[in-house]
């Protein structure tokens, strides 16, 4: 018996795309569609829409640079609806055997992440409200990412001499900062950046073209300017 095959409109509702979005990726080349005989009506193979959907990093820039719509298991419209993904994902982590020392540095880190960005964006949220939130743990991955003003518009608000992303992301992971919008684990990020430097997890961070990356046994702390500029955040733990 053959595989079954998805209709383009299942395989839109599967990845939460429009089916628009779904011809542009066939077209590009990004997710080729299987026409049959020579037709012209897309299908697609179910293990063909997993694997896409697992690449979290890929799908979390497109959502922020495209403004795709993406999986409901994916987005966390408020922090109450993060907090309960984030519950999931720690009695996850508890199941697996050598994590009993690190899976609560591992919440405790994307939980300052996600809660850094919808403190940040509580009412000024561009268009999308809301943030990425996916995990492998199979694979050790944690992605989390939002379309709100992004490190260096936010510091502004109390920093307004701060020249660029570079400078306003170091400035969000190593300075504490008074009179900036309440946030339920304070300065979060600084945090973040204390417990990735001692512990086996390492982080990719990026807003606009600000990139941080603390990675390997010898973590630095260093941000640099990327190639592109996204809006947001966007953010991989691995560990």
């Amino acid at each position: 018996m053959g595989e079954e095959l998805f209709t383009i409109s299942q395989a839109a509702e599967y990845l939460g795309v429009s089916l628009n979005t779904l011809r542009r990726w066939d077209e590009s080349g990004k997710l080729v569609a299987i026409k049959k005989d020579g037709g012209t009506h897309r299908y697609y193979r179910e293990k063909d829409l997993e694997i896409f959907a697992s690449d979290l990093m890929k799908f979390a820039s497109e959502w922020i640079q495209d403004g795709i719509k993406f999986p409901g298991t994916f987005y966390c419209q408020t922090s109450s609806v993060f907090s309960a993904r984030l519950a999931k994902m720690e009695y996850a982590l508890m199941q697996k055997p050598g994590y009993e020392k690190l899976y609560s540095l591992i919440v405790l880190v994307t939980g300052e992440i996600g809660d850094n960005s919808f403190a940040h964006n509580l009412g000024k949220w561009p268009d999308t409200a809301g943030i990425f939130f996916g995990y492998d743990l199979a694979k050790g991955i944690v992605v989390l990412a939002d379309r709100g003003l992004g490190i260096l518009e936010t510091l502004r608000q109390v920093r307004p001499e701060l020249p660029s992303h570079v400078a306003a992301l170091e400035v969000a992971f190593t300075e504490f900062i008074s009179g900036r919008a309440p946030e339920k684990r304070g300065n979060g990020l600084k945090l973040v950046r204390e417990v990735v430097m001692e512990q086996p997890i390492s982080l990719f961070f990026t807003s606009g073209d600000a990139e941080l990356r603390m990675q390997g046994s010898d973590k630095v702390f260093h941000v640099t300017r990327g190639q592109r500029s996204v809006r947001g955040c966007l953010a991989k733990i691995e560990f």
